[in-house]
């Protein structure tokens, strides 16, 4: 096994292969190679894409014959089971939908081919992408590569894990109030949340809540979520969220002509935040500070008055239930707990559900009048680092709080539509990633990412691999 590939990030695996270096086929078969060694114990990858050597071994070929190659060129990137792939099972982490095989990609998944790339796996996740823990009963439970007994998060908990553990250099994961950034973080990759539309959400289930859903790509480095998304950002034509031009930004660009002003928070109103959680945010924003960027600690008013995850609950049970109900029907016996869960949740009123509306529009308020200020904003993306499976509370800081605590900070981005990204700046005091979170305002997504740019240039981690199982099971990255 070619260690050193498993660790080189997709936009350098894609100059290897065009420059000759090396063949995808050796590139997908390094790949290959590390799910038959880990996956057994970290269960991240569901099923295969038998044809990807095939695929490699064209991708090759048409380079040989100087055929125009694409971003992504032989390069293998692996996709959550909730997005379709043609002719690859796509089973949506439930028996419901067991050997279910899609004729047509989703929006995202085809233009990643598009772009050269070369789909090698599907990813585990929850019952229907609902949880923040990635289970279910068809495939099981996904393990975190830095310590197996914690979670690899959800719901794109088996793409994240799949990448931190050098099975995949790059892939695509979905996002209703924490999916790629809560995962991220745990496992100490980088994800992108771009804003709402961005990417189509064509060929992919569920969608509703559909004014909070988002693809977003997932990888190990901030030039890799930039080259995802350069590839997958426009309207698709078929996707009535997804109108803006590709390309078209409001954000500061790579190489901005004014100094940056970032705001940051730690708390805000939200709720407690483990002390290394939110000395990690203070690191980020020093570090920032270091390097010439105004930064000033900031609260947002707007989440003192309305809490964003509590919103959020009373909505979206009254959007999903319908498309549950309808997917699960005489299905009951096969139905696992979230989703035997969300369907016995008692249906908001409609006083309630008019007042979460109203209360998102004050947050939206708040962040525009933050955003005429300040160009980006640093947070935790999550309260706590990876915790135990199975958790149903914690004790943070003193407080105890219920599961769906870790959803608090990351959850405001999927109702106000807004880009975040989620990358590893520290590691707790038990060896675990620590994030934090970067947000700007809507269609501002090149701020994000340099603002990530900037701290991955300095972080403290940037150079550090897990190493989940034994050195005679597991050869482990370089590092």
């Amino acid at each position: 096994m070619n260690t050193d590939l498993l660790h080189t990030d997709a936009t350098g695996l894609a100059a290897l292969i065009r420059s000759g270096e090396v063949t995808s086929v050796e590139v997908v078969q390094a790949h290959l190679d590390r799910i038959a060694a880990v996956n057994p114990s970290i269960n991240a990858i569901v099923s295969l894409n038998d044809a990807a050597l095939a695929e490699a071994q064209a991708a090759d070929d048409a380079l040989a014959a100087g055929e125009p190659v694409g971003p992504l060129h032989g390069v293998p990137f692996t996709v959550k089971d909730s997005l379709d792939t043609a002719g690859v099972l796509t089973q949506r982490g439930s028996p419901i939908f067991r050997g279910r095989t899609p004729e047509q990609d989703a929006t995202s998944v085809a233009r990643m081919k598009a772009a050269g790339g070369i789909l090698l796996a599907k990813t585990n996740l929850p019952e229907f992408s609902y949880s923040t823990e990635s289970d279910n009963l068809l495939t099981g439970r996904t393990n975190n590569p830095w310590n197996l007994e914690r979670t690899a998060g959800g719901s794109s908990g088996g793409e994240s894990a799949a990448i931190a553990a050098g099975m995949s250099p790059i892939g695509l994961g979905t996002d209703l109030a924490i999916s790629v950034r809560g995962p991220a973080a745990q496992t100490g990759i980088v994800a992108l949340k771009p804003t709402h539309g961005r990417v189509p959400m064509t060929g992919v289930w569920p969608r509703a809540p559909r004014r909070d859903w988002h693809v977003g790509p997932m990888a190990r480095t901030v030039r890799d979520l930039a080259l995802a998304y350069g590839v997958l950002n426009g309207p698709d034509g078929h996707d009535g969220a997804s109108v803006v031009p590709a390309g078209q930004d409001t954000g500061v660009g790579d190489a901005p002509t004014r100094p940056l002003r970032v705001g940051w928070y730690t708390d805000s109103g939200l709720g407690p935040v483990d002390p290394e959680v939110a000395a990690t945010v203070r690191a980020a924003a020093q570090a920032l500070a270091d390097q010439g960027i105004e930064v000033h600690e900031v609260t947002i008013p707007a989440l003192l008055q309305d809490n964003p995850l509590a919103l959020f609950n009373l909505q979206h049970v009254m959007e999903l239930k319908p498309a549950m109900a309808e997917a699960t029907a005489g299905h009951e016996d096969e139905m696992f707990t979230m989703s035997t869960g969300m369907l016995a949740t008692p249906d908001t009123s409609t006083s309630d559900y008019v007042a979460a509306e109203q209360g998102f529009e004050r947050i939206r308020d708040g962040y525009a009048e933050f955003f005429s200020t300040f160009d980006a904003l640093l947070l935790p993306v999550l309260p706590i680092p990876a915790h135990e499976h199975g958790a149903t509370e914690f004790v943070i800081d003193g407080q105890t709080v219920d599961a769906t605590h870790v959803q608090t900070f990351t959850v405001q981005f999927n109702i106000t539509g807004m880009p975040a990204l989620s990358m590893r700046f520290g590691t707790s005091s038990d060896g675990l990633p620590i994030g934090v979170q970067i947000a700007a305002n809507r269609y501002a997504e090149s701020t994000v990412l340099h603002v990530a740019g900037l701290l991955e240039g300095v972080s403290p981690v940037k150079d550090s691999h897990p190493r989940p199982l034994s050195e005679t099971q597991d050869p482990g990255p370089p590092g």
